[in-house]
């Protein structure tokens, strides 16, 4: 099994994970209420997916 000759810097060895990096979250704005939700799920807000209702949502009482 073959191993290091010599022992790999911090720097060289931290540049090899400089491209592995987070994406952000992809948003679209929301057809029925215009709030923006991520793709392909139904609107948390409204309950709307793409243009039908399929979740009641309960409203909230302001006190």
């Amino acid at each position: 099994m073959g191993l290091p000759k010599k022992k790999l810097s911090t720097t060289r060895r931290d540049r090899r994970w400089v491209r592995y990096k987070l994406n952000g979250v992809a948003l679209v704005e929301c057809s029925h209420c215009h709030k923006m939700i991520r793709p392909h799920r139904i609107c948390p807000f409204c309950g709307y997916y793409e243009g039908r209702e399929v979740l009641k949502v309960k409203e909230e009482k302001e006190e």
